[in-house]
């Protein structure tokens, strides 16, 4: 007999994470149509937000700076919060 299958399975662990299947592009992307490139750049002052700004340099940057990810994260969060709020 196979006990495996007779453990209950976990909880997914992702269930309670806001960001659970947003994509990093989906944020800017969101982050960028609700504050404009210069309002993002402005919140987190970072050259690819401010000059000549593209999503797929920002991802670019981002992916390779895990600070500035951490930033965009933390924003986006703060965004959610904030168009909730406007409901």
């Amino acid at each position: 007999m196979n006990q495996a299958s007779s453990k209950p399975e976990a909880p997914p662990a992702q269930t309670r994470n806001p960001l659970h299947g947003i994509t990093l592009e989906m944020m800017v992307t969101q982050l960028s149509e609700f504050y404009g490139w210069d309002g993002l750049a402005q919140r987190i002052p970072v050259r690819c937000f401010a000059l000549d700004p593209s999503v797929s340099s920002s991802l670019k940057f981002l992916r390779k700076t895990p600070w500035a990810r951490d930033k965009v994260e933390g924003l986006y969060l703060f965004m959610l919060r904030e168009q909730r709020r406007a409901r």
